[in-house]
């Protein structure tokens, strides 16, 4: 983690504890935390090995939870990038974004980069969650960008959610679209021939007759395409 802009080393006995906490929101009934972290051990023990993480963190001067009436909380000093990347998303779905949120570049978008080596059922979730939100943001900011008529933008969004998940087809009708908007039927149709083959040799399926409708209608004005 960071403070003021130098690494500081979490305790290993405590790192589990500190990022279920800021995973979960900030804010986690306490035996809720010790059933996820310490599932086979008894009460009292689970009891003992929170207080134990707790004091790993004060005693590097990590002061960053408080454990009171039930509850383990994250401090509001606190800043959790996961938070920032899905609350970015969360605000492209919800249409409540602002000029800066329509900024792709820079972005960290990889959710397999959130504690990679990590295979807790917690972090699995957690994991698959912060993906979904990321890739329903990316489509929604293609659309947002190709209604602008911005329509490189759009399809570099596009592409960045069918990077993450190549067989989702919501992404691959933003890409479809964006290349359509931006006029490059020829693109549009090698993007649809590489998601029926890669449909076709990963589960056997065809692509779906909507998807191909797109390439058989005359070319749409832009106002005229529909939101992906």
């Amino acid at each position: 983690m960071l403070h003021h802009g130098t690494r500081i080393v979490v305790p290993e006995g405590s790192q589990r504890l500190l990022v279920l906490v800021a995973l979960r929101g900030g804010r986690v009934d306490r035996r809720r935390v010790a059933g996820s972290l310490w599932p086979n051990g008894s009460d009292d023990r689970a009891a003992g090995n929170l207080r134990s993480a707790m004091w790993r963190l004060r005693s590097a001067g990590l002061d960053l939870l408080s454990n009171e009436h039930g509850v383990v909380t994250l401090r509001e000093r606190v800043d959790v990038d996961v938070h920032a990347v899905a609350s970015w998303a969360d605000r492209l779905v919800r249409g409540t974004h602002t000029d800066d949120d329509l900024v792709l570049e820079g972005r960290p978008l990889d959710p397999d980069d959130v504690l990679p080596g990590w295979y807790d059922d917690w972090v699995i979730f957690e994991r698959e969650r912060l993906r979904q939100r990321v890739l329903h943001g990316l489509e929604a900011l293609s659309t947002l960008l190709r209604e602008q008529g911005r329509c490189a933008e759009a399809v570099e969004a596009a592409l960045c959610a069918v990077h993450l998940e190549p067989l989702r087809e919501s992404g691959q009708r933003a890409l479809l679209l964006a290349h359509l908007a931006e006029g490059n039927q020829v693109e549009a149709h090698r993007a649809l021939d590489t998601y029926a083959r890669l449909l076709r040799n990963e589960l056997g399926l065809r692509t779906s007759a909507e998807l191909q409708a797109l390439l058989r209608a005359p070319r749409p004005r832009l106002s005229d395409l529909p939101r992906a």
